[in-house]
Order: structure tokens, then sequence, then C-alpha cells
């Protein structure tokens, strides 16, 4: 089974699947902060090859909604969104059975379509707040793992008194904040590998799958529902907030 993570230096995905026994590839511009597969260059150059799973990052520099005002200000070339949006849909339409793109709200949910799920990193082990967008095809929505209940602040604990992202500025500030959550990634790797593998057995391909990895995930505790707060909000002209 081959997983190809595309658009991402921390490894952090990458090395969750490899755990379960994927032959599993990080690609991205930048070489990888972890040793591991990494195809350090463009993610056109692998998209013909044979992938079981692709899980994109794409850059959400000209994307999310929080940035789109340089570009509403006429401080910002729209032809630069544009650009990212064609790459959204090039990676939206590979050649691959399973995919999920990943990105904060903004022009995907509007120009392309809206996504399939909204997760935050509390929902899986880790008391902070990140609005993540997942657009999946033939996957399904993510179970959260381990819900953590909001402190008594009344904010997360990666969260100002206002609401801003507390982590101060510096020249990866960027980077820093658009690495996976290891639980999240954990929770990717254990529930659409196990998803994957039943499709395989499914088709008739049984022997074959369970020769390729043994499945060693984590329990995953049922939740009936997503609390309010993870919920996107709509407005009347349809953006999401």
């Amino acid at each position: 089974m081959r997983a190809l993570i595309a658009c991402e230096c921390s490894g952090r995905v990458r090395d969750a699947f490899a755990a379960l026994g994927w032959d599993a590839w990080s690609c991205d511009l930048l070489p990888t902060d972890a040793p591991g597969k990494h195809h350090h260059g463009d993610v056109r150059e692998l998209l013909s090859q044979q992938w079981d799973i692709l899980i994109a990052f794409p850059p959400c520099t000209y994307l999310c909604s929080s940035g789109m005002h340089w570009t509403v200000r006429g401080l910002r070339d729209p032809k630069l969104t544009e650009e990212a949006l064609e790459f959204v849909r090039l990676l939206l339409g590979a050649d691959c059975e399973h995919i999920t793109l990943e990105n904060p709200v903004g022009a995907i949910s509007t120009r392309i379509r809206k996504p399939d799920q909204i997760i935050h990193p509390w929902q899986f082990g880790h008391p902070e707040s990140k609005t993540t967008c997942l657009w999946l095809k033939n996957l399904p929505p993510l179970t959260p793992t381990q819900i953590c209940q909001k402190p008594a602040s009344g904010r997360w604990e990666n969260q100002t008194p206002s609401g801003q992202n507390k982590l101060g500025p510096s020249r990866d500030r960027w980077k820093e904040r658009s690495k996976t959550y290891p639980g999240i990634a954990s929770a990717m790797a254990a529930q659409w590998s196990e998803f994957v593998l039943n499709s395989r057995m499914s088709a008739g391909h049984a022997p074959v799958a369970q020769s390729l990895f043994a499945l060693n995930a984590t329990p995953i505790i049922p939740t009936a529902t997503v609390l309010d707060q993870a919920a996107p909000k709509m407005t009347a002209g349809g953006l999401l907030l």
C-alpha cells in the first residue's frame, strides 16, 4: 500500500502511515524535517505514479480567508489565488482512489466546493483550536479520538485573550503553524488505513491486502455528536465563519 503526503515537510503524517506498514512518501519543495522517504521537489512529478491514498496540504497563503484582505485591497495580485486554486483542482482531480485535501476556511470553500468536514486539534487530544477543513474523496470523515475540555480561562492554550494565535512572530512562524498535530496525523493513519484495507478486502484482494501491513491502530473513542464549537457557521452569502 502506497501513500503520498503532498506538501508536507514535517513528516508527521508520512511517519504515522509508515508506522502502520505503508510505503509512505512525503513531498515538498522544502527538505524534510525528519528522516524518512521524502521527495524534495514538485508533487506534480509524482502524481503519475500509482498511489493508494493521497493526502495533500497545499499552501494556504493565497487561499485562506485571513489573508484575502491583501487581495481585496489591491495589495496582492489576484492571479496568485487563481494559481493556487488551479493547484488544488489538480490535487483533487488526481488519479487516485482515495484523496484528502486539508486547508483553512477560504477560497476553496467558495470557489470549488464546501469541505466535507471541519475538525479541531482539541478533538484529537490537543487542547488547542485551529479550524481545519477536509475535502474527502472516497474516505470517511475522521472520528474524534480524544475530546479536550475547554480551559476555565475560556480560551484554548494556543490563543491570546483576543482569540488570536499566540505564537510569536518569527521567520518560521508559518511553518510551525502549518504542521499537522500528531493526534490528527495518528487518526488519519489509523482510521483511513482501516477504511482502505477494508475496501481492498471487499474488492476481493483480502490475501494481498492483509499481507501488506498489519493494522495496529489505537482504539478510537466514538463520539455521538461533534461539539457545536467545531461546527462552521454559514452566512447569508454562503461563507463559512
